[in-house]
């Protein structure tokens, strides 16, 4: 008979550290982090369940780049003050009766960890599509535990566009009957605040960031817009800071991916799209969708894919932000003002309401906006 030790957090700590050290990890660059750091309190725990998923918002969150997901974890940024991650299947070193026992003793501490979702919740057949662990022989369901540990934390964050609302399990026809986090608590009275951050996947900016503010200023401090995401990196349109807007105003449209020019009649779906992609950038900031030569996809957006697709069809009907015409009528007014000598760059400016705009109302808006790729 092999004997057994029980998992000390010291261990489940070193393991979990040495399980990660190899990859590139960072928390996002925020102006005094170590000093706010200092401030908070020494030691937050956080479960973090993986649900429906296919992983890929853990690997885009455990990809931040300075300090690493290892500085964090053990207590080197500043020394006595790390986030405790008590549970995460992938990287943890422990498994089994161990690893549940972790999270039932972190669950004990009513409101004093953070309980982070990624992937969503089965529902159909009393959830038995998803389950973590069991009970008397039973296997314990994605929806139970969500339910449980949700609300008994201090906050919940639902980490990519599953977690959040549903995502690529929830796509028609949804023989699981998956939803979001948001859901399972509506259905079942849970008060606890929900923090979604979605993405498909996420970016790692939008998770550290997000979570670095609820830790060391407090839930407060994070404002949200009226689908539950965080503003400060979901309150931008995309459309409105693409680097390729100028095409668009100038009725410059790509006939074929990677193109140079709008992607719109690509099916480019950020007329309808809010994150900071086209200045946060993905990999280290070295690209995105768009600058690669795809059309954005829309998948920070609610009812995403199937509110998305096709996602190679344009987007029709659609009042675009700024913009008086819709999307579809924009190429073509823009047409017939260019034959009659007005010019596609005049009337870009006019279409999109930057003609007569005061310069405070655009600077407020747009953090002064630069000269687009394209406009004259």
């Amino acid at each position: 008979m092999v004997a057994t030790r029980e998992l000390t957090r010291r261990d489940f700590l070193r393991l979990s550290a040495g399980s990660v050290a190899a990859l590139g990890m960072s928390l996002l660059d925020m102006p005094g982090f170590t000093k706010l750091l200092e401030a908070a309190v020494e030691e937050i725990p956080v479960l973090w369940l993986q649900l429906a998923s296919c992983t890929g918002c853990s690997v885009s969150a455990l990809n931040s780049l300075s300090p690493s997901i290892r500085n964090v974890l053990v207590n080197e940024v500043v020394p006595g003050k790390h986030v405790s991650l008590r549970y995460h299947t992938t990287v943890m070193g422990g498994a089994g009766d161990q690893a549940m026992k972790v999270i039932e003793d972190t669950a004990r501490n009513k409101k004093g960890y953070v309980l982070v979702v990624e992937g969503a919740i089965p529902l159909k057949e009393d959830g038995v599509h998803c389950q973590i662990g069991e009970r008397g022989g039973k296997g314990i369901s994605a929806l139970e535990h969500t339910s449980r540990l949700g609300s008994d934390a201090m906050a919940v964050l639902a980490l990519g566009t599953c977690a959040a609302y549903g995502g690529i399990p929830s796509a028609s026809p949804n023989p699981t009957g998956s939803v979001g986090v948001g859901e399972v608590f509506d259905r079942h009275g849970i008060k606890t605040p929900v923090i979604n951050i979605p993405g498909c996947p996420s970016h790692p900016d939008w998770f550290i960031g997000t979570i670095a503010s609820v830790l060391i200023s407090g839930l407060g401090s994070v404002k949200l817009d009226h689908i539950g995401r965080p503003v400060a990196f979901f309150g931008q349109n995309i459309h409105e800071n693409c680097p390729r807007r100028g095409h668009f105003d100038a009725g410059r449209f790509a006939k074929g991916i990677s193109e140079p020019y709008c992607l719109y009649e690509l099916g480019c779906k950020g007329p309808v799209t809010n994150s900071d992609c086209p200045s946060r950038r993905w990999n280290a900031s070295t690209n995105w969708c768009i600058g690669a030569g795809a059309p954005c996809i829309g998948c920070t957006e609610q009812g995403f894919p199937d509110a998305m697709s096709p996602l190679y069809n344009k987007v029709s009907n659609v009042s675009l932000p700024g913009i008086n015409l819709t999307a579809d009528r924009v190429g073509a007014a823009l047409g017939v003002a260019t034959t009659v000598g007005l010019g596609a760059h005049l009337i870009g400016n006019v279409a999109t309401g930057r003609f007569g705009r005061k310069k405070g109302e655009l600077n407020g808006d747009h953090n002064g906006e630069s000269k687009q790729e394209g406009e004259e």
